[in-house]
């Protein structure tokens, strides 16, 4: 008998024997696992491998069941084809008073488990799907409200990208975002880039920061030695956003004091030492007019972007090397 994810609250495990869990979408069947066995202490968790290692064991186990064990919950975990025929004899010898939850993988439409349950009266299975994005996006606007952590659309878009449809990374994500934020209900962008680890070996901030030192060669090594996808282009403009418009504020400053070192020490938040020459070449390179200018071309070309997103990376390729020469 096949069940819809989104139908879960139909499932009562006190008419149903065996429940079918499958799908790529580990956090939510995670969630939905937890769903059916929060009211029931009496949870054994089993890998498949343990099972067909041993199957007398652990069928003496479950015939072997003490009056103290009432409605046990058997969990298997990682299940594929080759358990199916220990579910058969599981379910001939009708073990009524014992419910199983069998998690498993992706499984293909020719596999025998999966059609075994489909066409099943008296079992239940459940394909769990990757989230898209509108669904992740809602879960996490509603865990930034209940946690009353500000937060930006975009910002929360960022996370998304990053998750790829997985809940589990997502719940991840929000669980570091929550114990960041314990004393300070607000999150950068800079700050949420280093804490969802969006950086890898050449980061998208120090591309940003080399083309607004107007460092070509750098800016090219690095667009070289990185395979940006899509969902990278969009973070890279919000990066570029939020540094240039922190570059407008200090090249305002550095205008009135004509102090270069006295701007950087006044800066807020204050300047990571090993970022300050950077800064200080960004600071003379960059007008406060010629600033606004580049502003508004980002909002520009992330526009452009999202309307063409599969030419995206040719999009800011060329933007990127444009504002580094």
């Amino acid at each position: 008998m096949i069940i819809k994810s989104f139908e879960l609250e139909k499932i009562n495990l006190e008419s149903v024997n065996i429940v079918l869990f499958y799908g790529k979408n580990i956090g939510h069947k995670k969630e939905s696992i937890e769903h059916l066995t929060k009211k029931n202490n009496n949870l054994s968790t089993y890998e498949e491998k343990e099972i067909l290692e041993n199957e007398i064991t652990f069928l003496e186990t479950l015939m072997s069941k003490s009056l103290f064990e009432d409605n046990k919950i058997i969990l298997i975990n990682r299940a594929t084809d080759k358990i199916l025929k220990k579910i058969i004899k599981l379910i001939d010898k009708k073990i009524n008073d014992i419910k199983i939850i069998i998690n498993a993988e992706n499984l293909e439409k020719k596999s025998k488990l999966r059609s075994s349950f489909e066409k099943s009266k008296e079992n239940i299975c459940i394909a769990f799907y990757p989230d898209n994005n509108q669904t992740l996006s809602k879960l996490a606007y509603n865990f930034f409200k209940n946690e009353k952590i500000l937060i930006s659309q975009a910002d929360i878009n960022l996370i998304i990208n990053k998750c790829n449809g997985d809940r589990e990374a997502l719940n991840n994500e929000l669980e570091k975002i929550k114990l960041f934020c314990m004393k300070n209900k607000k999150i950068s962008t800079e700050n949420l880039i280093q804490l969802i680890n969006l950086n890898e070996n050449y980061s998208v901030s120090e591309l940003v920061d080399n083309c607004l030192a107007k460092n070509t060669k750098k800016t090219i090594s690095i667009l070289n030695e990185n395979n940006f996808s899509n969902e990278d282009c969009i973070l890279i403009t919000r990066v570029f956003l939020n540094k240039s418009k922190k570059i407008l504020a200090l090249s305002k400053e550095y205008k009135k004091s004509k102090n270069i070192d006295l701007t950087i020490s006044n800066a807020r938040p204050p300047i990571f030492w090993k970022d300050k020459e950077l800064t200080k070449q960004q600071i003379y390179k960059w007008e406060p007019s010629n600033i606004k200018k580049l502003i508004y071309k980002l909002n520009e070309v992330e526009l452009l972007i999202k309307k063409n997103l599969n030419n995206s990376v040719n999009l800011i390729t060329d933007f990127v090397i444009e504002q580094s020469s």
